[in-house]
């Protein structure tokens, strides 16, 4: 099977191709994947944009030129997805312009690194096994392009954010999740846009059944349940105090961030009240000493079960944390943010002098235990997580599959008003889809400024409130039991099927290979 040019040769047979005006437009095909996802939800986009790199790639068999291709590629796709990290820098963190463009610019390029892994470890595979055109496109690349995804979820912490199987919660793919998560997802989008560069090859037809069926039997898994109902529904009061990120944390709006919290909680009763992140942004021992002892006697005079973002510990051992009082008054119940945001929460080794160019009160937080217990809500168990610790969906996994109780289901709170008002917001609000995709459990969001907001099991957006505004979201949510294969699995899902298909691909080179040298052996 040939590249279908003018002249009909193979890639490999052709003179040596430059690099720059591919990765130019590389950079801007990674850029375009912006549309891709939500405010948009243009998911089509990136599967004609992972198409294009992967016909550049496919293009030369040098693994050099490939990585460059690959890195302008992933460099673009997250100055796209990640851009508004320079509101945090620079509005709020007081970095002067050029360097918190420099730092959105050195992040893009780090990342890219993993896209550069993706394309030139195909190509290193391609030439080392003698992959002809179909095997290093839709056996190698789409595993290649999952697993530089799956590293840059745990390498040095991870940040996953913008991974590509995200633009698919709403889409036919979307229906995987409960199988092979995100990751498995961000495979299946690869080979999907590897089938599209082969509909540019003689006998298209085969590639066309293979998108056909892909997407087909994505679509068909969407109504499959996993999970089943749990105890009965919950009423719920989700509160988004809109603090404004520069009042926050000074002294002279403490004591009105306090009182508003106060009177949003007990505003009126509810099963569950929540809170956002760090919606009291003091520590216990510097509050007013009936402030907590007054929420308390209110959860109990009112039978309301309260979940509240507070630091706890003391400025020199600090956690990020939730502070749970039980609808009886007892306030023992605490979850502490076990994913911590680098320089954000903790500072790296050797970067302290990155943090002491910024204002950011509260950035060195102490770490969670990885598992930790649910929150009792009558006969429902509520997990928190804080902030984007449900951008890592096997952190997730683990916990419910480890734990004695499994929760029934999950509250992100969050305060994205760091962002100002970005696609950060909804792109946080797709990711906790996705979150309640893979585990087949209802997904709370209490945010400070957005998006507030309550997903069900099937990941669809049930209820919400308009961001960027003070309000409370109140809805009633049926908690579900029961365990998806992400959630026995996690990751290993996907793992195996790469596995299996580069195993595939290993065999079709030594095929291929074999064919060749009896070729030449009879003349």
């Amino acid at each position: 099977m040939r590249w279908r040019r003018d002249t009909r040769v193979a890639p490999a047979e052709r003179g040596p191709r430059g690099t720059g005006l591919p990765s130019l437009f590389a950079a801007l095909a990674g850029f375009s994947t912006l549309l891709a996802f939500e405010p948009f939800g243009w998911w089509p986009v990136e599967l004609l944009a992972l198409a294009f790199l992967f016909y550049q790639v496919g293009m030369d068999t040098r693994v050099r030129r490939s990585a460059i291709i690959g890195w302008a590629f992933g460099f673009g796709w997250s100055v796209a997805g990640m851009h508004w990290l320079y509101i945090a820098m620079n509005r709020f963190g007081g970095l002067a312009a050029p360097l918190a463009a420099l730092a959105i610019c050195l992040l893009a390029g780090y990342m890219g690194l993993f896209s550069a892994l993706c394309t030139g470890a195909a190509t290193w595979l391609r030439r080392r096994w003698s992959l002809r055109v179909p095997a290093f496109l839709l056996l190698t690349l789409p595993v290649t392009w999952a697993l530089s995804e799956w590293m840059r979820g745990w390498v040095f912490t991870g940040f996953p954010w913008a991974a590509s199987g995200y633009a698919h919660n709403a889409a036919p793919l979307g229906g995987f999740a409960p199988l092979i998560g995100v990751y498995g997802i961000g495979m299946l989008t690869a080979l999907a846009a590897a089938c599209l560069v082969m509909l540019t090859q003689r006998g298209r037809l085969p590639a066309l059944g293979l998108l056909a069926l892909i997407m087909g039997v994505g679509a068909l898994l969407r109504p499959v349940a996993w999970t089943h109902p749990q105890g009965q529904p919950i009423h719920v009061r989700l509160l988004q105090g809109n603090v404004p990120q520069d009042q926050k944390f000074s002294p002279d709006n403490l004591s009105a961030t306090l009182r508003l919290y106060r009177d949003m909680i007990t505003a009126a009763p509810a099963d569950l009240i929540a809170t956002p992140e760090t919606a009291i942004p003091m520590f216990p021992v510097y509050l007013p000493p009936d402030y907590l002892a007054g929420l308390a006697a209110y959860a109990k005079a009112s039978g309301s079960a309260l979940l509240l973002g507070i630091p706890l510990g003391t400025p020199e051992s600090a956690s990020n944390s939730v502070s749970g009082v039980t609808a009886a008054g007892d306030p023992s119940y605490h979850y502490d943010k076990h994913h911590l945001v680098p320089f954000g929460e903790f500072v790296p080794p050797g970067f302290h002098w990155f943090v002491r160019l910024m204002n950011i009160p509260l950035g060195d937080f102490n770490r969670g235990a990885k598992v930790q217990p649910a929150f009792v809500v009558k006969d429902q168990l509520v997990l928190p997580n804080i902030c984007y610790e449900d951008a890592f969906g096997e952190e997730i996994a683990d916990q419910l599959r480890s734990a004695a109780r499994p929760a029934t289901m999950l509250l992100n709170m969050s305060n994205l008003a760091w962002y100002g008002e970005s696609v950060a917001v909804p792109q946080h609000l797709q990711i906790s889809q996705m979150r309640a995709l893979e585990t087949g459990r209802p997904m709370l969001r209490a945010t400070n400024s957005g998006a507030t907001a309550v997903i069900d099991g099937r990941g669809k957006v049930a209820a919400q409130i308009a961001p960027y505004r003070p309000g409370v979201l109140d809805a009633t949510v049926q908690g579900m039991a029961g365990s998806t294969p992400y959630i026995r699995f996690g990751n290993l899902g996907f793992l195996l099927l790469g596995a299996l298909a580069l195993g595939a691909s290993w065999l079709s080179g030594r095929r291929h290979a074999k064919n060749r040298a009896e070729k030449q052996g009879q003349n």
